[in-house]
């Protein structure tokens, strides 16, 4: 699926349910610090928060969640609100529920303790595989952080490798400094 087709299929969807009911599967897109990201919030929580592209989040989406799926501010602004909040240094802490339905049982499992990880702190991934009784599983661990559907708001950023490197980021190096910067920073006080 094209991009174009994409948003025709969204201007589509979003001029059927206007004064009706709305899409199963908000979706949308937000612009931050670190580029732009796409969201996704079900019934149950926040299911993406990635920096691929919309159409691949889209199509991961519609095979694995549900068919209906288009605009809907209501849902989506809250937690525009919250990366503001937290890209400006004034959030610690994600009140958005969490959806983990695009991750696999054990990605599952990484992330969850990934969201254990205090604010403004690192944990490696070997501490990780300790806590879920998988020490050797580094590359696996690897591969669930890298898969993360829930960036920033689902911390796999504040994983590092044990010898101080930051490692892979989906968004890049780049934008998991940034993130670590942004609370370290508002942790020290600055």
């Amino acid at each position: 699926m094209s991009s174009g087709d994409l948003d025709a299929l969204l201007r589509v969807t979003s001029s059927t349910y206007k004064g009706e009911t709305p899409p199963d599967i908000a979706f949308g897109t937000y612009d931050g610090a670190v580029g732009r990201m796409v969201l996704a919030v079900t019934g149950k929580g926040i299911a993406a928060c990635s920096f691929e592209p919309e159409n691949s989040v889209f199509e991961l989406l519609s095979r694995h969640v549900g068919t209906f799926i288009g605009p809907d501010p209501r849902r989506l602004d809250p937690v525009r609100r919250e990366l503001d909040a937290y890209f400006s240094g004034r959030l610690r802490a994600f009140a958005t529920p969490v959806d983990l339905s695009l991750a696999t049982s054990f990605a599952r499992t990484v992330l969850q303790k990934t969201m254990g990880v205090p604010y403004g702190t690192t944990t490696t991934f070997e501490r990780i595989g300790e806590s879920i009784g998988r020490p050797r599983a580094l590359r696996a661990i690897g591969n669930a952080l890298a898969s993360n559907p829930i960036c920033v708001i689902v911390p796999c950023h504040r994983a590092v490798r044990e010898d101080g490197e930051l490692g892979d980021y989906a968004g890049g190096v780049a934008a998991k400094q940034h993130l670590l910067n942004v609370e370290r920073r508002t942790s020290a006080g600055g």
